[in-house]
């Protein structure tokens, strides 16, 4: 019988991710997210009767917002992983190395609203922080770490 374990890093210290490798996963989540869109879209024009919803539609804007905060709040509270993340080996963890729970993924949310707003530099934060952490990491006191490979193990 063979069963599948997760085998931990090799060293006591977590490696932490890259930005080309964050932004590979967050490439995956996007088209994901645009997919998601959908449904929130279709429930508007719905209300509105089957009619288009007009440019710059604030509650349309607002809707999608919530959409992408559920879409990341929820994979990074119950597991630590996007789909994108998952495909590209990256782990969240608060900065013991457990899973989130829901105040800091909230706001770790919440700061990287503006820190993609501002031309990303909020994000790009990473390439200068002896961390790795990007701005939102720092506010909400997490990490995104490089996960290994599942190895098989037989019995």
């Amino acid at each position: 019988m063979s069963t599948t374990t997760h085998v931990g890093l090799s060293s006591a210290r977590p490696v932490p991710a890259g930005l080309l490798r964050r932004l590979a996963a967050v490439t995956y989540d996007a088209l994901l997210l645009i997919a998601l869109f959908v449904i929130p879209t279709s429930a508007l024009m719905a209300l509105r009767g089957g009619e288009s919803v007009p440019p710059g539609s604030h509650l349309l804007q607002a809707l999608l917002v919530v959409t992408t905060g559920l879409f990341f709040i929820g994979f990074w509270t119950h597991g630590g992983q996007t789909l994108g993340m998952r495909a590209w080996r990256l782990r969240i963890e608060d900065s013991n190395g457990n899973e989130l729970t829901l105040r800091p993924a909230l706001v770790r949310f919440i700061a990287a609203i503006p820190s993609i707003a501002v031309f990303g530099l909020g994000i790009l934060w990473l390439l200068f922080d002896p961390c790795k952490q990007t701005l939102p990491d720092r506010v909400a006191g997490t990490r995104v770490v490089v996960t290994t490979k599942r190895k098989k193990t037989g019995n």
